[in-house]
């Protein structure tokens, strides 16, 4: 039965799909998980990454990992704050992801074709890059519940006049509003 089954994901390898996580472990992760599942169904997997904190090829043989320059300077990626690493990091992938995505596309008319791209949601310019291409694209969130409830509220918060924040931030809040 397993001999079945195999035999059945293996030609239905002819479709592509690429997801590019962002370098922190918490979205690697779970970006590997679900291109294990993926592949498990038959789809080919190639995943794009950055140099910082780059996947470990050897975990997924299975898989076609592609680098890209990180655009990092030694002291950018030495530095305690991570907000500014982590937004020239964001700043300066456009190029780069745009050049690699344009080779994948290159290569794969040879090969199986590119089903989708499945990006880290933090990654903000991956869909008008791969719309360009005419890819779908699907956001991938690998936060907690409590980040996405956060995000989920902003139109409230926006429609109760709370967001954005009026006047000065300089007095202490002592009561979350209802």
């Amino acid at each position: 039965m397993e001999n079945i089954r195999e035999f059945h994901v293996q030609h239905r390898k002819c479709r592509r799909i690429i997801l590019f996580p962002m370098p922190l472990e918490g979205h690697i992760n779970p970006m590997i998980q679900l291109a294990n599942i993926l592949y498990s169904k038959g789809f080919s997997i190639t995943i794009i990454h950055t140099q910082f904190n780059a996947p470990n090829p050897s975990k997924c043989p299975h898989f076609t990992f592609h680098a890209i320059p990180d655009g990092l300077l030694e002291d950018d990626a030495s530095t305690a704050d991570g907000v500014i690493r982590f937004s020239n990091l964001i700043s300066k992938r456009v190029e780069p992801f745009r050049d690699c995505l344009a080779k994948l596309l290159l290569d794969a008319m040879d090969q199986e074709p590119v089903a989708c791209l499945i990006t880290d949601a933090a990654w903000h310019f991956t869909h008008a890059v791969a719309e360009g291409f005419k890819i779908p694209t699907i956001a991938m969130r690998t936060t907690s519940i409590c980040s996405f409830l956060a995000f989920a509220s902003f139109p409230l918060l926006r429609e109760r006049g709370y967001f954005p924040i009026q006047g000065a931030l300089s007095s202490l809040c002592l009561r979350i509003p209802d």
